[in-house]
């Protein structure tokens, strides 16, 4: 493991840095000082991060662009008032219904917990090795009709459940990149956010079999990572994700490195 954690150390130096963040959701984090503002633009920006970046980064913004200071605007809200905020609101398969019934469910979380860390904590045992059980919790809270939103996950958490574990990565951990914020949960309980291009990566670095980007390929992932680095296992997530996606990135010679040093 040396060797592999030289390699990855290199990515992490290099690249995981608040200037190489353009374009992705988490740079709206950033604006927000207040932690109770921060989980708001956080879970809608993560919730919305699906399709091509520079739509996400168009449809976030509109969102936002309503919410002056998003906890009390969420508290203020009635159906009534977000229907003329979001009327005609679309992303993808997200349109203003699922987006106002999401923020309805927002609403009443926070006016039954006081936050969305504390909804999350609720759903959290000290024994748990890992945030699924009180990721499914989180989900039957933030959805208690049981109703299908595309913006939220099945709590069955059969899928990876990419976006929610995004989420949660940017809150829980603390570097240049991720903002933090909800510091007394224990970032070695995160899970990778897992998509096709992690899934690909972790297939050509050894760290799954598995050929469907499912919660147990995400879960086998992760406890790979955990190898590395056990009290922070998704670490790597966002300097990996950067190879492919940015320009200045050679995925390919990357692998070639990995697969040399490590046979």
């Amino acid at each position: 493991m040396i060797v592999k954690t030289e390699i990855l150390e290199s990515l992490y130096s290099k690249y995981n840095k608040r200037a190489y963040i353009h374009p992705d959701p988490l740079e709206f984090l950033y604006n927000y000082e207040d932690i109770k503002d921060r989980e708001i633009v956080g879970i809608i920006g993560a919730s919305l991060a699906y399709g091509r970046v520079s739509q996400i980064l168009r449809d976030v913004s509109i969102v936002l662009e309503k919410m002056e200071h998003p906890y009390e605007f969420i508290l203020n809200s009635n159906s009534e008032s977000l229907k003329q905020d979001f009327k005609g609101f679309v992303h993808r398969y997200t349109d203003e219904n699922d987006l106002i019934e999401f923020l309805l469910n927002l609403k009443k979380v926070i006016e039954r917990f006081g936050s969305l860390h504390d909804a999350f904590k609720s759903g959290l045992k000290d024994e748990d090795q890992n945030v699924v059980s009180a990721l499914s919790n989180f989900i039957k809270l933030l959805a208690p009709q049981g109703r299908k939103n595309s913006l939220l996950p099945s709590s069955n958490c059969k899928s990876p459940c990419k976006r929610l574990n995004l989420f949660l990565r940017w809150m829980v951990r603390s570097d240049e990149v991720d903002p933090d914020g909800w510091n007394d949960i224990s970032a070695s309980k995160l899970v990778i956010p897992l998509d096709t291009h992690m899934h690909h990566i972790s297939l050509v670095l050894g760290f799954t079999t598995r050929k469907q980007a499912d919660m147990k390929a995400a879960l086998e992932i992760t406890e790979n990572f955990k190898s590395i680095s056990p009290e922070d296992p998704v670490k790597y997530d966002f300097c990996l994700t950067r190879l492919g996606i940015r320009d200045d990135t050679d995925m390919e010679g990357f692998f070639e490195s990995y697969r040399r040093e490590n046979v």
